[in-house]
């Protein structure tokens, strides 16, 4: 039922990472490609919502128990984020890997 806010929580953070990154010089591939991950963490986010809607599990009158929402969090949300960040990551390493053939070649 609340599996989508670990994912949420993380976009928010990268969000406000990025405003911040914003400001100053941003050299590093990661800090380049923070962008990237803010638009994937949100369209993960918002597809876990439209899938809670979908399905009828979102409701704002069935609270569920903390240890529900517990496993939910674990067993959906963190891997959720883990597999998108590590997506991500993978898409800079094979960028940064692509500029620096450019630049030997």
């Amino acid at each position: 039922m609340g599996c989508f806010i670990i994912p949420l929580t993380q976009a928010v953070v990268t969000t406000a990472l990025r405003k911040h990154l914003d400001r100053k010089d941003r050299k590093s591939i990661l800090a380049k490609e923070l962008p990237t991950l803010e638009k994937m963490l949100w369209g993960a986010s918002t597809v876990l919502v439209v899938d809670h809607i979908a399905n009828g599990e979102l409701s704002l009158t069935a609270f569920p128990t903390i240890e529900t929402l517990t496993a939910e969090l674990l067993s959906v949300g963190v891997p959720m984020s883990l597999a998108v960040t590590a997506i991500w990551l993978g898409i800079c390493i094979f960028k940064a890997s692509a500029a620096r053939r450019r630049t030997e070649a």
